[in-house]
């Protein structure tokens, strides 16, 4: 088993639990947000290749990397100490990922007929682009303020060692090795493009 790849994110922050590491995600994930919320305001024939940048971070890294670690391993920990998945927080998190992921299917689509110049996608992508950054806002606050405060009080120590363990390998299967150096590169480029300054 290789390990000298692909855990340098891990080994670097030195994380304690596992909703460190999806709140640091939360940070990168934002930059790009405060990108596409640039992106709103130049005509996308324009700015095709950003927007295509960032729907490939969305749905790779907020969706596949991110959200995919809460659903199939933060998710089913809580539920195995008492807190249900269906109803209360966690239902409305699933609920919300489903919702993001429905206006990321719209926007690519969108973003895909502009490429073959049809331009009746504008009005849909700006749209879904605006639904998305509400939702999304939003979600990363719940997350942060109540669902990771009870996700750290009902998962005992060794287990969130664990399941930090499991989220290094949940990446390196399903994403491959430097899936974070990937990604907070991307968002510096779309900062970068877009004259955002990361201070």
């Amino acid at each position: 088993m290789e390990h000298s790849h692909g855990h340098g994110f891990y080994e670097h922050h030195q994380f304690e639990k596992p909703t460190e590491v999806l709140s640091d995600e939360h940070r990168v994930i934002e930059r790009v947000l405060a990108a596409v919320g640039k992106l709103l305001a130049v005509p996308p024939a324009q700015s095709l290749s950003h927007w295509k940048k960032a729907l490939d971070f969305i749905s790779n890294f907020a969706d596949q990397c991110h959200h995919l670690k809460e659903e199939k391993l933060l998710f089913p920990a809580m539920e195995a100490h008492g807190i249900p998945l269906e109803g209360g927080p966690i239902g409305v998190m699933l609920m919300e990922h489903e919702e993001g992921r429905s206006h990321v299917r719209a926007m690519r689509a969108a973003v895909e007929g502009l490429e073959r110049g049809e331009t009746g996608g504008v009005e849909s992508l700006l749209s879904h682009a605006r639904g998305y950054l509400r939702l999304l806002k939003e979600h990363i606050q719940k997350e942060d303020e109540i669902l990771f405060m009870i996700a750290d009080d009902c998962i005992p120590a060794a287990e969130q060692t664990a399941l930090l363990k499991s989220f290094e390998e949940h990446e390196a299967r399903e994403m491959g090795a430097g899936v974070h150096e990937k990604y907070l590169a991307i968002a510096q480029e779309l900062e970068a493009a877009l004259n955002i300054s990361n201070e």
